[in-house]
């Protein structure tokens, strides 16, 4: 008898099982949301097959970690110059007339007038080293520098590179942090990038965005690789410090686009763009400032030739690779080596030339006294001449 019962309540048992086994299988197609809430975990939004990591789709809620880490390093830079001026004497409306002009006349003696940059650095080493923007600190008389932990210091200027916007400072403080660099410096567009400085003087500021592109070029110097980010990027910011989610260091911030042409062909700021600004890549920063460190300015190899990017053919909706030749400098290498304007170069020592960007670079980057191997065409006729670089000169000796 018992043994009857017990076949039955494991009957009635399995019976149970097999009715809600098939109830979870129903409910499971029609409300998986249900299921889901029902066993206290979350619906998965997206099927995750294929992803090699799920986890890297998703970003963190707080970038606070790498602030903390990055944030240190990154200073507030008041350079201030001393200028000369008349004090301007008002004219009166009626003297305005007569003299057919507005406003007043410059008269008396010469005032002594100061006006205060403000900028952003980056500190990369504990010995004091300060990289900041050329245009920052250009023609101060009087550099500080105020560090995260409130100390101020007075900066000495090291050297700067024109070419590049770059500078760098030299402070005497104990107890420094150091700016991290990652081990790849590559910066990839979608990346999620912090942009850290002194926006128009408010202190310390963190902006967040992505990286939009790499390599663009504004044309406002001879050396451009810029990265374009839509993380705020004010003035103020310049000099200031473009991280990476980790905290390390990707780029240096540097401008905001539009721009006006000034004088010194850097450019005045525009207002009215919003999300594109500008960093210099790390690696082109710290090749500058190892440079200036070691021998005081940058040292780059110059053939002696300004190009341009070769034009479209008619109708060609593509540019040609390589460039034109436009002018030789006089007793330059090029010059020497027998170089002539409107010759097309389309190689250097085997590899093809991209643009003019692509041969500045490779042209920089090899030390003066190199010799290489130029390959191109002269009145469609095919030459190869080898050049012997030197020292590119300053931009004010050769009109670049």
């Amino acid at each position: 008898m018992r043994t009857r019962r017990l076949i039955d309540f494991l009957a009635f048992a399995a019976r149970c099982a097999v009715v809600g086994l098939a109830a979870a299988f129903v409910l499971n197609l029609a409300a998986p949301g249900l299921v889901a809430r029902l066993r206290g975990g979350a619906q998965e939004p997206y099927d995750r097959a294929g992803m090699v990591d799920a986890g890297l789709r998703h970003g963190p809620f707080s970038y606070a970690d790498a602030v903390t880490r990055a944030s240190p390093a990154v200073v507030n830079i008041y350079a201030n110059r001393t200028t000369l001026q008349r004090q301007m004497v008002p004219l009166s409306p009626l003297t305005q007339r007569l003299l057919g002009m507005r406003g007043g006349v410059a008269l008396g003696p010469l005032e002594k007038r100061l006006d205060r940059s403000l900028g952003s650095g980056v500190i990369f080493s504990s010995a004091g080293y300060v990289l900041t923007n050329n245009h920052v600190i250009n023609g101060a008389d009087d550099i500080q520098v105020l560090l995260d932990d409130g100390r101020v210091s007075k900066a000495q200027v090291i050297g700067s590179d024109v070419e590049t916007d770059l500078a760098v400072l030299k402070i005497d403080a104990g107890n420094l942090p150091e700016i991290a660099v990652p081990d790849d410096k590559t910066a990839e567009v979608g990346d999620v990038v912090l942009a850290i400085g002194n926006p128009v003087g408010l202190g310390k500021t963190v902006t967040m965005g992505i990286v939009s592109a790499t390599g663009r070029q504004l044309r406002m110097s001879a050396y451009e690789d810029f990265i374009q980010t839509d993380a705020a990027i004010n003035a103020g910011n310049s000099g200031g410090a473009l991280v990476n989610a980790a905290g390390e260091l990707i780029g240096i911030n540097t401008a905001v686009y539009p721009r006006t042409p000034t004088a010194d062909a850097r450019g005045g700021y525009t207002p009215g763009a919003e999300g594109i600004g500008f960093a210099i890549p790390v690696t082109t920063a710290k090749t500058v400032l190892d440079q200036i460190v070691q021998h005081g300015h940058v040292i780059r190899g110059w053939i002696g030739i300004d190009y341009v990017d070769i034009p479209p053919p008619n109708g060609a909706t593509s540019r040609p690779q390589g460039v034109l030749v436009a002018r030789v400098v006089q007793e330059s290498p090029a010059a020497q080596a027998g170089l002539q304007p409107y010759d097309l170069l389309l190689k250097l020592d085997g590899v093809a030339i991209v643009d003019q960007g692509d041969l500045r670079n490779r042209e920089a980057m090899l030390v003066p006294g190199t010799k290489v191997r130029i390959e191109g065409l002269r009145n469609n006729v095919p030459f190869a001449i080898d050049v012997t670089l030197a020292q590119r000169p300053s931009p004010s000796t050769i009109g670049a």
